[in-house]
């Protein structure tokens, strides 16, 4: 962890109740030293329903960017030494769908797991299909691709993490902006099906590949430059939470607590799956108001609120 930085909590909490009932028992030492420390500076509430989750709005905030339909993949191609100019990119992540009558339900995200040349071989004989209609597929990493073309301008899409264990559907982006998107995911089901690269994956006891998710759409703003003091984004509680491992979300918790102790930073942002709150060091025109709001905090109290 850098000194003197803002530091994003992904999964602080969630509403769950396996959540809830950790939480009564997580000792964090060091963020109840800072509760009493510091002063909530600013709040960020949502809902479940909003396609980005708390984590991503705050982190959009502090780099200049929209909150919503944040342009991550076009910000990744920055930061990677590329030159996304003004194109519209988004990410693109292959994917296992359990397909019923009533529900479309995204399989757990480690399902998908790919080797990298699995994941190259899956982009080849997929990419000549997005190729048709103005799509351009790019390697990124196994789990994760990079796509660019104009549908992908002015794209709401919904973060991964929302539909992760969950139906898609209410997360689907505007029929009328992903109409070609929603067409390849057909094709794409079709297409796998039957092909030998899912063959391979069921005989190896893996889920098949039947879909994608598209995430982080958009181009970023003219000339845009990322501020100089970058916040860090510490996703460490993201996976127990998802699949709802609410032993290890409380280890990998107390980890986090550990590094509190010796952390220099000017901002601390817990999220959960709906809000968020920023707390800074206490300022003495704060002091009246921290008291009223938050009396002898302690952390469960908190926490339960995101």
């Amino acid at each position: 962890m850098s000194e003197n930085q803002h530091l994003i909590i992904s999964y602080a909490a969630t509403d769950e109740p396996g959540c809830q009932q950790a939480l009564q028992t997580l000792a964090l030492p060091n963020l109840q030293r800072l509760l009493k420390q510091w002063s909530l500076s600013t709040t960020d509430s949502g809902t479940l329903e909003d396609f980005a989750p708390p984590h991503e709005r705050v982190l959009a905030s502090a780099l200049g960017l929209p909150r919503q339909a944040t342009p991550w993949a076009a910000l990744h191609q920055l930061q990677n030494g590329q030159a996304p100019g003004d194109a519209a990119w988004a990410f693109l992540s292959p994917c296992h769908w359990q397909i019923s009558p009533d529900q479309v339900r995204m399989s757990a995200l480690a399902a998908a797991q790919m080797s990298e040349d699995e994941s190259r071989s899956l982009l080849a004989i997929m990419a000549p299909w997005f190729t048709e209609d103005g799509i351009t597929l790019v390697y990124d990493r196994p789990d994760r691709w990079l796509a660019s073309g104009e549908v992908f301008a002015q794209l709401d899409t919904a973060a991964l993490d929302r539909i992760a264990l969950r139906d898609v559907r209410p997360w689907l982006p505007n029929k009328a902006q992903a109409a070609v998107l929603q067409r390849l995911q057909t094709e794409m089901q079709m297409l796998l099906y039957t092909h030998a690269f899912s063959d391979a994956r069921e005989a190896s006891g893996r889920a098949p590949i039947n879909s994608f998710w598209i995430h982080g759409a958009g181009a970023l703003p003219a000339a845009y430059q990322a501020p100089a003091d970058m916040p860090e984004l510490n996703t460490a509680l993201r996976d127990s939470a998802l699949v709802g491992d609410w032993a290890g979300w409380q280890q990998q918790w107390q980890q986090i607590d550990e590094t509190l102790a010796t952390a220099k930073l000017t901002k601390l942002t817990l999220c959960g799956e709906k809000n968020a709150i920023t707390l800074e060091p206490l300022a003495l025109g704060w002091l009246p108001k921290i008291k009223q709001w938050l009396g002898q905090p302690k952390p469960a109290a908190l926490l339960s609120s995101l």
